[in-house]
C-alpha cells in the first residue's frame, strides 16, 4: 500500500470509528431510557441489565454501520477539499479512481464483516439477549423451545409438538398432543391439522383422539373443533414471527422452505432471508453512492454538507428499501428483488454521479 493509500484509508478509518461509535452511543442511551424503567420496575438487577445492553451491541452496529460508512465517506473527502488536499493530489496527475480505491476496498471489506457480524455474532447474542431479559430480568420461564422446524411445549400433563408456528394468523400447524399421568405414561393422544389461538385458549382443528386408558389397544374418536387446557402463551411464540430479522440466513431458509413444504405462503421470510445478505453490502453502495457525491460538491465540501447531506441519502435510502421490503413480504415482488433492490438503484446512481464527474 502507497503512503497516499494508507494515508486515505487511515483517515477514512479514523472518521468511520468516530460516526460508528456515535451512532451506537445516541442508539444505546435512547434504547436504555425506553428498557431500564421496564427491568427496573420488573426487579431486575444492575449486572443483568448490563449485560443485555453488552449482548444487544453486535445489533445496533449492524443496524448503525451503512450510515455510519456513509458519513465517514463523504466527511473524509470534505476534510480534504477544505484543505485543498484534493487539488493538491489531482495536480500530481492523480485520478478520482485512485483517490477513490482505498475508500472502495474498505467499504467492500466492511460489507463483508457486516455480513459475518449478522451471520454468525447477532442470532447468539440475540438469543442470549432475550434470554436475559426474559429468564433473569422478567423472571419468566422458557419452555417453548425453537429446534428447527419442531416446537415442543411441556405444560403440567400434556406434552405438544408442532411442526410450524404462523405468528400472523396465530396458529399452529402439525400438532401432536400427548396428555401423560402421574408416572408419565400416556393416556391419550391427539393429532390435529392445526391450532388457534382465541380469547386466550387453543382450539385444536380436525382432530383424531386415540385414548389408551381403555384396557388394550385404544379407542379413536374425532373432534371438528377441540378446546385445550395448554398452558402456552402467544408472547413465547411470538419471538420467532417479530425478531425473525436476527435470525441466520440457514434458519430462515428452513423456516420458509417448511411453510412452502406445508403449502402457505412464505413471502416476508423468503424477503427476510435475501436482506440477511443484501443488507451489509449496503455499506459498500453508500461508499459507492458518498464518493462521487462529495467529488461532484468538492468546492462547498465540508463537515456541515457531509452530514447534511448523509441525512439524506440515509433517509431515502431506507424508505426506498422498506417500500421495497414490504412489496416483497406481500408477495408483490419477488423476494430477491425486494431485497436487493434499493442497493441496485443506489449503486447505479453512484455509477451516474461518477460518470458525471468532471476529471
Amino acid at each position: 500500500m502507497s503512503i497516499l493509500s494508507r494515508y486515505i484509508a487511515v483517515t477514512w478509518l479514523r472518521l468511520l470509528a468516530l460516526c460508528q461509535g456515535s451512532f451506537v452511543a445516541v442508539y444505546l442511551v435512547l434504547d436504555m431510557m425506553d428498557k431500564i424503567p421496564r427491568f427496573i420496575r420488573a426487579g431486575g438487577a444492575g449486572g443483568d441489565i448490563l449485560r443485555f445492553f453488552i449482548w444487544k451491541l453486535p445489533e445496533m452496529i449492524g443496524q448503525t454501520a451503512s450510515f455510519s460508512i456513509l458519513m465517514a465517506t463523504l466527511l473524509t473527502l470534505g476534510l480534504f477539499s477544505r484543505n485543498s488536499e484534493i487539488i493538491a493530489m489531482r495536480s500530481c496527475g492523480i485520478s478520482l479512481l485512485r483517490i477513490a480505491f482505498p475508500m472502495l476496498f474498505l467499504g467492500l471489506t466492511a460489507s463483508f464483516l457486516l455480513l459475518l457480524n449478522a451471520e454468525l455474532v447477532v442470532p447468539g447474542s440475540y438469543e442470549r439477549m432475550e434470554k436475559v431479559e426474559r429468564v433473569d430480568i422478567r423472571k419468566q420461564g422458557i419452555n417453548a423451545v425453537f429446534r428447527r422446524n419442531n416446537i415442543w411445549f411441556h405444560s403440567d400433563d400434556m406434552i405438544l409438538q408442532a411442526h410450524l408456528f404462523d405468528p400472523q394468523a396465530k396458529v399452529l400447524r402439525g400438532i401432536t398432543l400427548w396428555k401423560l399421568d402421574g408416572s408419565m405414561n400416556p393416556i391419550s393422544r391427539t393429532d390435529a391439522e392445526s391450532a388457534e389461538f382465541h380469547d386466550g385458549r387453543w382450539t385444536l382443528k380436525e382432530a383424531v383422539i386415540k385414548d389408551f386408558g381403555q384396557g388394550r389397544g385404544y379407542v379413536t374418536r374425532r373432534a371438528r373443533s377441540l378446546d385445550v387446557a395448554l398452558n402456552l402463551k402467544l408472547d413465547d411464540l411470538r419471538v420467532l414471527g417479530n425478531n425473525a430479522d436476527n435470525l441466520s440466513f440457514r434458519k430462515l431458509k428452513e423456516y420458509a422452505d417448511n411453510l412452502q413444504s406445508g403449502g402457505y405462503h412464505a413471502f416476508r421470510y423468503l424477503t427476510m432471508m435475501h436482506t440477511k445478505l443484501s443488507g451489509p453490502f449496503a455499506a459498500f453502495v453508500m461508499v459507492i453512492l458518498g464518493i462521487p457525491f462529495a467529488f461532484r460538491n468538492s468546492r462547498s465540501g465540508g463537515t456541515a454538507l457531509g452530514i447534511g447531506a448523509s441525512i439524506g441519502i440515509g433517509f431515502a435510502y431506507f424508505v426506498v428499501n422498506a417500500m421495497l421490503l414490504s412489496y416483497g413480504s406481500s408477495g408483490v415482488l419477488p423476494p430477491v428483488v425486494a431485497a436487493w433492490g434499493a442497493n441496485i438503484i443506489f449503486c447505479l446512481g453512484g455509477v451516474w454521479l461518477a460518470m458525471t464527474v468532471k476529471n
